[in-house]
């Protein structure tokens, strides 16, 4: 864990870069950027021809949002192609691998959280002091 000096706020020059075969990693959301505890959030610049090889996540389920290019998605036997604007959402534990077989780079975020949430995993506060007074509750 990281103290006062974690980010609430993540600016471009405060982004983590790794360049990995698989392509450009940015980094948004991770210990020790942030006090991120379930969650962790990149965006990554996958070239043509590159993979995230099939792979699962033992304690994190994920999703991911698609910003630019296409990739070749699998969900454990299941394929799509994505693009712009599409989400896929990966249960803990599922297999699953990005692949870009088109010729332009594919872009995409990554939200990975920790299975570990309790329930409620939202109570709302927005009728309450202070937060009331700062934005007025929006009627549903």
């Amino acid at each position: 864990m990281c103290g006062a000096e974690c980010l609430r706020f993540v600016s471009t020059p405060d982004v983590q870069v790794e360049e990995l075969p698989t392509g450009k990693h940015e980094w948004f959301a991770r210990p020790p950027l942030t006090a991120s505890e379930h969650l962790l959030l990149v965006r990554v610049t996958m070239p043509p021809g590159q993979a995230h090889r099939f792979h699962r996540h033992p304690y994190f389920e994920e999703a991911l949002y698609f910003l630019a290019g296409r990739a070749e998605q699998w969900v454990e036997g299941e394929r799509r192609v994505l693009g712009p604007g599409d989400v896929v959402h990966v249960p803990t534990d599922v297999v699953h691998g990005t692949y870009n077989v088109f010729d332009e780079p594919c872009v995409f975020l990554a939200m990975l959280a920790s299975p570990a949430f309790e329930e409620p995993l939202t109570v709302d506060v927005s009728g309450e002091a202070p937060w009331a007074s700062l934005k007025p509750p929006i009627d549903d």
